[in-house]
């Protein structure tokens, strides 16, 4: 039962048609924020989600953009705001997880990671940051990889989220004065299409984590939709592990 009471929120979730993203959005519409996400080629999900939502009575707007294009991003925010008639929270998720030794990982493949993991939260949070005011919260979806890498391939992956870390800390300093927070969700091992529970790596994963097992996307909905609240206003700048002891 959700006890988060958002009405009267405006928000928009980046990458917001399947997996975590998905999840945030039927939270924060459950809880009574009216929702613009983003996707950038998923419009099957897109459609099929809005369509969902819509028929339980929410507010929710889908829009077409790709997280590494700066234009595209501060259109997609401005059409958010129109849609919306305002913006209170951003929760940056749209992200990638190409994975390859380092020696492996080409050009193209790294410019790719880079726009979209830390160009697409940086653009996204430079636009919003226009139309939020006091009670504003700015949510960025990072990793533990940020914290912990567990085996190799992965290290590309986990420096645009050690990145996203280090300017969820910095971007607090410097919004807080206008009452805006800014906070990053850190989620572990967890249940989704593109990251399912079962198999070999899933089992690996599942050794070296003290509860056992992966966590579901609604763990980590539940926390954005609390840090979206009233109740989190004295929240800024933390990086917040949802991993089931993953990092411990």
């Amino acid at each position: 039962m959700s006890t988060t009471n958002l009405a009267g929120r405006r928000a928009l979730v980046t990458g917001g048609s399947r997996g975590i993203g998905a999840e945030i959005v039927r939270r924060l519409t459950a809880d009574g924020a009216a929702v613009a996400f983003t996707y950038s080629s998923s419009a099957t999900y897109a459609e099929k989600l809005v369509a969902e939502l819509s028929a339980n009575g929410a507010t929710v707007v889908a829009i077409q953009a790709d997280a590494a294009d700066a234009a595209q991003t501060a259109a997609a925010v401005d059409r958010a705001v129109a849609e919306l008639g305002g913006l209170d929270v951003l929760v940056n998720n749209a992200a990638i997880a190409t994975l390859a030794p380092i020696d492996e990982f080409t050009a193209e493949q790294f410019d790719r990671i880079l726009a979209i993991n830390i160009g697409g939260v940086f653009w996204a949070a430079r636009s919003a940051s226009a139309h939020l005011g006091d009670g504003g919260r700015i949510i960025n979806i990072g990793s533990v990889n940020a914290d912990r890498v567990p085996g190799p391939g992965v290290s590309v992956y986990a420096m645009t989220k050690g990145a996203v870390s280090s300017f969820t800390r910095g971007l607090a300093r410097e919004l807080g004065p206008r009452g805006i927070t800014v906070n990053n969700v850190q989620p572990g091992p967890i249940d989704t299409d593109m990251n399912p529970d079962e198999g070999d790596f899933a089992e690996s994963l599942k050794a070296i984590t003290p509860l056992g097992r992966y966590g579901r996307t609604s763990d980590i909905s539940a926390l954005v939709s609390f840090l979206a609240g009233p109740e989190s206003g004295y929240i800024t700048g933390a990086n917040l592990n949802v991993d089931g002891g993953f990092t411990v």
